[in-house]
């Protein structure tokens, strides 16, 4: 399933037309009115040239499917591999490392000799 997460995808359900723009905006990560005033702006700066390349755009790409994301968080986590992939997996590293870390800590205090930890388990006996 991750290999889905990382295609470009048409994004029907916050389509203004035929919903490329919002599909890009879903990809990269930028705001969907900021790719659709710029498609507007290359539609005039091309001669429609940049309209042609939209449909051929909309007519090859598949629809997103539904329920991709499980949540926004998970969607972010999706941009950030799509636009870094190793970022992404350093940061995944990172986060791993410091749980591996903190249930050492974790470890640590429970298996050592805590005498107060002792005297408060015996006083709940």
């Amino acid at each position: 399933m991750s290999g889905t997460r990382t295609k470009f995808y048409l994004d029907k359900q916050n389509a203004k037309v035929l919903g490329v723009c919002s599909g890009l905006a879903d990809y990269t990560g930028i705001e969907a009115i900021w790719l659709r005033v710029g498609m507007v702006f290359l539609a005039f700066a091309t001669s429609g040239t940049s309209t042609f390349i939209y449909f051929l755009i909309a007519w090859l790409a598949p629809s997103k499917p539904a329920g991709l994301y499980q949540g926004p968080e998970e969607e972010k986590f999706w941009q950030g591999v799509r636009s870094n992939p190793s970022r992404s997996t350093a940061q995944v590293r990172s986060t791993f490392r410091d749980i591996d870390r903190r249930l050492a800590d974790i470890e640590m205090y429970y298996t050592s000799r805590n005498t107060r930890l002792a005297d408060e388990i015996d006083s709940l006996r």
